[in-house]
């Protein structure tokens, strides 16, 4: 079994918290902390958190201010309707996180999302439906995603 592992500075029992109220299918399935000073982590910090998001497993811990988390790791979410990426993308950067381009997002802990509407890979893949350089585009000038703005420029409506 491969799980993936966020290492966070000191705010993990609260980020894992957050996720697992944002998305179905999650759950917390074990939290210790430390339970005592003298190590590398302070005592009362995650030192294991094992959650699900959606079913999948992943597993958390407070490593201290080497942990840093950047670009080169994503989680995507895949969603099926508009109301699925405006709601995720309000509760990942509500508190402090930031939008980026291209469905990206940093959430208040650091940690780098794509929101992603799945219409999103057939219109990018599929150019003799429509103009996938079109919505290439259109997506390059978007920091959320916008299904329909992205379908007319697919389909080859303009786009404004």
């Amino acid at each position: 079994m491969i799980r993936p592992c966020l290492t966070f500075v000191d705010r993990a029992e609260e980020a894992v918290k957050l996720y697992v109220s944002v998305f179905p299918n999650s759950k917390i399935v074990s939290m210790q902390r430390v339970e005592s000073d003298g190590g590398p982590i302070p005592k009362g910090k995650v030192l294991n958190a094992t959650f699900e998001l959606d079913g999948r497993e992943y597993v958390a811990f407070d490593g201290g201010p080497t942990f840093t988390f950047s670009e080169g790791m994503s989680l995507m979410v895949m969603c099926k309707t508009q109301q699925e990426v405006d709601r995720y993308w309000t509760k990942l950067t509500e508190g402090g996180g930031e939008e980026g381009p291209c469905g990206w997002l940093k959430d208040r802990f650091g940690v780098s999302w794509q929101i992603v509407p799945e219409v999103l890979g057939q219109m990018l893949s599929d150019s003799k439906s429509g103009n996938s350089e079109a919505a290439m585009q259109a997506m390059l000038k978007m920091k959320k995603l916008d299904i329909a703005e992205l379908e007319k420029a697919y389909r080859g409506s303009a786009v404004a």
